[in-house]
């Protein structure tokens, strides 16, 4: 097995002089400006229309820019954004319960295990009041008090109630009000929605992003859009485990093939697992269904104190139920951070004392909720994720525990950006879940959304502009030889795969992946096993070019192709996660190495060794990438070991 050469970080993060309470008003202060009138000679693309891509489209369509946003659903409305359920941080302090600015960002920072810059993460927090302005003045129906003030309620890893929420449907929401701002400009025809079209390749002049080519999904016709910048927010990458949370059409290809012209790829590893998943329940399971994180402010999570203990949830008396998080969190209690409640999780159901027919899963009980504030009060909170629940289970939660269990949910990982939101290509800017900046090595619940709309809504239109005065507008058209060339190497790519017609289905070879990936890159990882994944992954992706199934033709619907092609790059990612874990012998949130632990069983970090973020540069499909390093300064808080006891 190659080792990957270590080379000191060359790149410039851009991270603004000054106090950190400063940095974002100073740089915004400081940055270049596009006058009004050379606004409309640039054209921008923005791959995907999630929160961050239809926020940053429409954004910059109000800015007066020339916008082109590709979707690869029937509609921007299908984004996965859709599926966070529980809610959007932000430091109102409604509750007069001590939140502020501060403390959203120390919390995000300990939550992420002190793996992200401090800049990134304080910009975060001292935008997320302005987000929850912009969407209730978008109409977004956010659940009130009864005196009409913004309700809030709690979510993992901090001690205030700082989640606003939309029953259990915020994403949707969020993303109507997004959507609506985006329709709007559509009308205004400075933005064009190209819907059922996926990117399959970035197009780069001298180094620089210029445009995209792309695949009709519909017709299969091939596509150039020549532009003077590229806005990558395509989410993340979760589904190279197969099974995880994320809707099916979720994929890492647009990010890959950034990744393969140049744009560092930052902390692949850094996975979450969510605590709150229903359990799998056979072999052939397509997907995952998240329960929102919020059901533990209420519910209480338990197992049997007796192994394997098969009796009906309701005929275990108390005293011989153990409410581990509660026993030994007793600070935070249910709301721990997710990686910790996922890791508990695991521990008991190694233990022998997991429920239900496979031992893999946990209670999430709401009886004491219930008994103390009446059945309404707990419908009216969570009514449509306990349906959601019934229907796929066939039991009825407010009768019985739910049964839950820890799944592949969120990456931190993503395209390397620097406080600008460019990656290492000029000109190609990523944002929301596609880049790296804000979470570190754990993302705290409800903070996807916030990353999302602060990108798009309130960092973009900023820094895009510093940028883009640098710029000559229309410098590159479609006739660029650029563009031949990789509509070339696409053609290319799409004959080879359809005229292996080997014996497996591209279905076989993704499942094969997601094993691996689950079993030696998931919640537990050690030396040995990731050593084993890789040289696993590599020979699978051997097999894959020379013995896949993909039936039909380029240039027709074809949901084979598309299938292919995203499991080829996942093929490609899954070996540099693993790499990415198995250089990083510490534990730190998300990422646990089985040999850096504390005596408690705790996540271990090594801050004099691994303070740092991992960034991986592409050298070739079967060598060895580069690997940089940017050191993580952290002069505002102190590094101690987490403890949420």
């Amino acid at each position: 097995m190659e080792v990957a050469d270590k080379t000191t970080f060359k790149w410039d993060s851009k991270i603004p002089t000054g106090p950190l309470t400063e940095k974002w008003k100073t740089h915004k202060n400081n940055v270049k400006l596009v006058n009004p009138s050379n606004k409309r000679k640039y054209n921008i693309l923005v791959v995907g229309t999630g929160l961050a891509g239809a926020s940053a489209a429409a954004s910059l369509g109000e800015l007066g820019y020339n916008v082109k946003a590709f979707c690869i659903q029937d509609s921007a409305r299908r984004a996965h954004s859709i599926a966070a359920q529980g809610g959007i941080n932000a430091a109102k302090n409604y509750q007069n319960d001590g939140d502020s600015i501060w403390r959203l960002f120390y919390d995000t920072i300990k939550g992420g295990d002190y793996r992200a810059r401090e800049a990134n993460v304080y910009r975060l927090a001292e935008v997320s009041n302005n987000i929850i302005d912009q969407c209730v003045a978008q109409g977004v129906p956010f659940a009130r008090e009864y005196g009409g003030t913004l309700d809030n309620r709690s979510f993992g890893g901090a001690q205030v109630s700082r989640t606003f929420y939309a029953r259990g449907q915020t994403g949707q929401q969020l993303l109507l009000g997004a959507y609506s701002a985006l329709m709007k400009m559509v009308h205004s025809g400075k933005v064009e929605v190209r819907t059922r079209e996926e990117m399959l390749d970035l197009v780069t002049v001298d180094g620089t992003a210029k445009g995209i080519i792309s695949r009709n999904l519909v017709t299969g016709k091939i596509e150039r859009h020549a532009a003077d910048a590229v806005l990558l927010c395509t989410g993340g990458y979760g589904n190279v485990f197969y099974l995880s949370t994320n809707a099916k059409n979720s994929n890492v290809t647009a990010a890959w093939r950034c990744y393969r012209k140049g744009a560092l790829f930052a902390n692949p590893s850094f996975t979450q697992i969510h605590p709150t998943c229903i359990p799998v329940s056979g072999e052939y399971q397509s997907k995952l269904t998240l329960m929102s994180e919020s059901l533990r402010n209420d519910g209480r999570v338990w197992v049997p104190k007796a192994q394997g203990d098969k009796r009906h949830p309701n005929e275990i008396p108390e005293e011989e139920r153990d409410y581990y998080l509660e026993r030994i969190y007793p600070s935070f209690g249910n709301l721990v951070p997710r990686d910790v409640a996922s890791r508990n999780a695991k521990n008991v159901c190694d233990e022998g004392r997991g429920v239900g027919e496979s031992g893999l899963a946990v209670y999430l009980d709401f009886a004491d909720a219930i008994k103390r504030d009446g059945e309404k009060a707990i419908r009216d909170r969570y009514g449509n994720l306990f349906e959601m629940y019934q229907k796929i289970t066939d039991e009825n939660p407010y009768e019985v525990p739910m049964r839950i269990y820890p799944a592949v949910h969120y990456t931190m990982g993503g395209l390397w950006v620097d406080y600008n939101l460019m990656t290492t290509v000029p000109g190609l800017f990523a944002l929301g879940e596609a880049n790296f900046s804000d979470h570190g090595a754990n993302r705290l619940g409800a903070s996807a959304l916030m990353q999302g709309l602060a990108d798009g809504y309130f960092v973009i239109p900023y820094t895009i502009g510093n940028y883009l005065t640098e710029v000559t507008p229309g410098e590159v058209d479609t006739t660029h030889k650029a563009f031949d060339e990789a509509e070339q190497s696409i053609t290319a790519e799409i004959e080879k795969v359809l005229n292996i017609k080997g014996s497996k289905t591209i279905l076989d070879f993704h499942r094969q992946l997601g094993k691996i990936m689950w079993d030696k890159v998931g919640m537990s990882r050690d030396e040995q096993g990731l050593k084993e994944a890789i040289e696993e992954i590599s020979a699978l992706r051997k097999e894959f070019w020379s013995d896949v199934f993909v039936p039909g033709q380029p240039a027709t619907y074809n949901k084979y192709l598309e299938y292919a092609l995203r499991v080829a790059d996942f093929l490609e990612l899954g070996e540099l996660m693993a790499r990415d874990a198995l250089d990083r012998p510490e534990s730190c949130g998300g990422h646990f190495r089985e040999e850096s632990k504390t005596p408690e069983g705790e996540a271990k970090r090594d801050d004099e060794n691994y303070t740092h973020v991992s960034a991986w540069e592409f050298t070739g499909v079967d060598k060895a990438p580069v690997h940089h390093r940017e050191p993580l300064i952290f002069e505002n808080v102190k590094l101690t070991q987490r403890s949420y006891k």
